[in-house]
């Protein structure tokens, strides 16, 4: 069963109605208790990281997915500032982020490669998935997907880097790391590319 992680942040019900279309059972999950039974997660967001990271931690759901991610190795995908949080920290805030996909989240703006570019990065864009990555599988050639944030992912060592698209820099808008998988583009609005994404995520 997928369950999707509603801790106050994400659009549920987006992810819950490609999923049901795509013919996956799917549920979401707003307690500890509900997360019994997941053998995948997925973690949305939007907003800022700090407020992400209180609602997580004030919804209950965090030692038990400490636990399902880290200890029973169940797949989790998380999405936007749903990736961001998979991440050691943030430069858009103090608290500490899970540190599932060791990496810095990094604002645009400090980047003199990106620093005059409109904020946030919005709308579509190419995105060029590492050979091999499970995630992209038939989309190693045609990938394109929506994006709105300020804010990327810079990991801690290339091979943590799943995908790669071009704001100014090239930057990790995917991350991987053993059963932990991250997006910083909404696939849930990304149409057939989308689609294919969500659907291989549940296919692993």
């Amino acid at each position: 069963m997928i369950k999707i992680i509603d801790y106050g942040l994400g659009n549920i019900q987006a992810f819950t109605n490609m999923y049901k279309r795509l013919g996956f059972d799917v549920c979401r999950a707003t307690s500890a208790f509900e997360l019994e039974g997941a053998t995948k997660l997925i973690l949305p967001g939007v907003g800022a990281f700090d407020h992400a990271m209180e609602l997580l931690d004030a919804s209950g759901m965090r030692p038990v997915l400490d636990d399902l991610v880290l200890k029973h190795q169940v797949p989790v995908l998380g999405i936007c500032v749903g990736m961001q949080i998979l991440a050691d920290g943030s430069d858009e805030g103090r608290l500490p982020g899970l540190g599932w996909v060791p990496g810095k989240v990094k604002a645009f703006k400090t980047d003199k490669r990106s620093a005059n570019l409109p904020l946030p990065h919005m709308g579509w864009n190419d995105v060029q998935p590492r050979a091999g990555a499970k995630l992209f599988a038939g989309l190693e050639n045609d990938a394109r997907f929506y994006f709105l944030h300020s804010f990327f992912f810079e990991c801690a060592e290339p091979q943590f880097a799943a995908a790669s698209t071009g704001y100014g820099l090239e930057f990790s808008c995917a991350v991987s790391s053993g059963n932990v998988y991250g997006v910083q583009f909404h696939p849930e609005k990304s149409h057939h590319y989308g689609a294919q994404l969500l659907k291989n995520f549940a296919e692993m």
